[in-house]
């Protein structure tokens, strides 16, 4: 039997802070309904936000820049009474059920402290003060939601087994009004199926249709999802202690896995991440198989899905990848492309955590062996110039880059594709495995107009 090609890691010397962690305001904002999230820093912070999340001007945005001016930083004013004072501000105007602190560079540099601040403010004003830091000193680009969620979940309430069991028992109750459903049918499809013992906290923000569908997947399975961190309100946090069974959808989420883990004890279920028919799959047969469940045709449903991208696939067997590194989305991604029939040279990712991957690197060995294709090197913190100059011999089709080296790729004849559009587009679940390949065949598309039967495919991917 011939045994998995064993995966390349390699370290360089690069930064591995690409974009600011702080655009996670931009998406976390829109998740949390009921929360408001003051980012602390200079202007520059302010443009940022005002420009790169591209956040529509029609609704006002539940988030602004707490700006350091001269006397902050120079220690002349009150770090104190100045947050009180826009604190007091926020809760007027918007009254917010939770109010997010995102500490910046800036904040490290000066040496403010959020962390002593916020409890006394918090008590004084009524209202939730969650502190978060999102500098790129430390952070990668969306390791920015990593220590908000982080953050929240020491806000989360305990778990109590009794009221639980409880609610697990009304969902079992309801099972009467379906029993009738025929098998297949949206009512319900697995029929004659009780919810499973276990409490499951899927961790991650998703965008409010992304989750009820994994949560209408997971009752498809029997197994009862209890809630999501983050909630889409502050009082939703779903309860969190020992016998909760926690699981994550993004790989950038380690510090978070981690917390709940050791502060929380909760158990964390160590599978591959819902990106692509192949990892949404794996996602649910390793959660099965930790809740001791029989997965509902999960093969099925996957080459069901896999014949709907065939006017992509069309376009991307056989051609070639490079990653950059960016968003620490590359490993999903990868193995996603490389299912769909690409070769991927190498995958650049600005942090790496072996351990909370593990399952996603073995999707991707596994991967490889069935689509016959050698392991990609994987680099962490890459040199951009020595990516570059490693570019040159293999030429590959596509480059997924930051933003900063698109046009000089571009310039020398490789087509790119801005890894920051992976980052807010809807790739999770099985609704929405066009999104990747559709992405990708974009610049594809573009400069290959020879390509025949292409029939003007679109899909609804979310605008940056």
């Amino acid at each position: 039997m011939k045994t998995l090609e064993t995966p390349t890691f390699e370290c360089e010397t690069g930064n591995h802070h690409t974009f600011c962690p702080i655009s996670c305001v931009a998406w976390l904002h829109q998740k949390i309904e009921d929360s408001f999230f003051p980012v602390v820093g200079t202007k520059t912070r302010g443009y940022f936000l005002q420009n790169a999340p591209g956040v529509t001007i029609l609704a006002e945005p539940r988030y602004a820049t707490a700006e350091s001016e001269e006397g902050d930083i120079s220690a002349q004013l009150n770090d104190q009474k100045e947050l009180k004072r826009i604190c007091l501000q926020i809760k007027r105007d918007r009254n917010p059920s939770v109010i997010i602190w995102i500490g910046t560079r800036t904040t490290e540099i000066i040496k403010m402290d959020l962390e002593g601040i916020a409890p006394k403010l918090e008590r004084q004003l009524g209202v939730p003060i969650i502190v978060a830091r999102a500098n790129g000193l430390d952070y990668a680009f969306t390791q920015g939601e990593d220590t908000v969620l982080a953050a929240m979940t020491h806000r989360c309430p305990e778990y109590d087994c009794d009221a639980t069991n409880q609610e697990r028992e009304d969902a079992i109750d309801g099972f009467e009004e379906w029993k009738d459903a025929p098998i297949g049918s949206e009512k319900f499809p697995s029929r004659g199926r009780k919810l499973n013992n276990h409490t499951l906290v899927p961790f991650g923000s998703l965008p409010s249709g992304v989750a009820s569908q994994s949560n209408s997947e997971s009752k498809r399975q029997s197994i009862h999802v209890s809630g999501w961190l983050p909630s889409q309100r502050y009082a939703e946090l779903p309860a969190l202690g020992e016998g909760v069974y926690v699981c994550g959808v993004n790989p950038f989420l380690s510090r978070t896995a981690t917390t709940l883990m050791r502060r929380r004890k909760c158990q964390l279920i160590g599978a591959p991440f819902p990106i692509g028919p192949d990892g949404t799959r794996a996602w649910i047969e390793k959660i099965c198989s930790v809740f001791n469940v029989k997965p509902d045709r999960p093969e099925e449903r996957e080459n069901h899905i896999r014949k709907n991208l065939k006017d992509y696939l069309v376009i991307v067997t056989g051609k070639s990848v490079f990653f950059m590194g960016d968003n620490l989305l590359e490993i999903s991604i990868a193995r996603s492309l490389i299912r769909c029939g690409m070769v991927v040279y190498e995958i650049g990712i600005p942090y790496m955590d072996k351990r909370y991957q593990a399952a996603e690197l073995s999707l991707l060995q596994h991967t490889c062996k069935k689509m016959k294709t050698p392991m990609p090197r994987i680099v962490e913190k890459p040199d951009n110039y020595s990516q570059v100059q490693r570019m040159h011999e293999p030429k590959p089709d596509l480059a997924i880059t930051g933003m900063a080296h698109a046009n000089p790729l571009e310039a020398r004849g490789i087509d790119t594709k801005w890894s920051v559009e992976f980052t807010f587009a809807q790739i999770h679940g099985s609704t929405n495995s066009r999104d990747v390949p559709e992405l990708v065949t974009r610049p594809l598309r573009r400069n290959n107009d020879s390509i025949s039967g292409w029939n003007g495919l679109s899909k609804q991917t979310v605008d940056i």
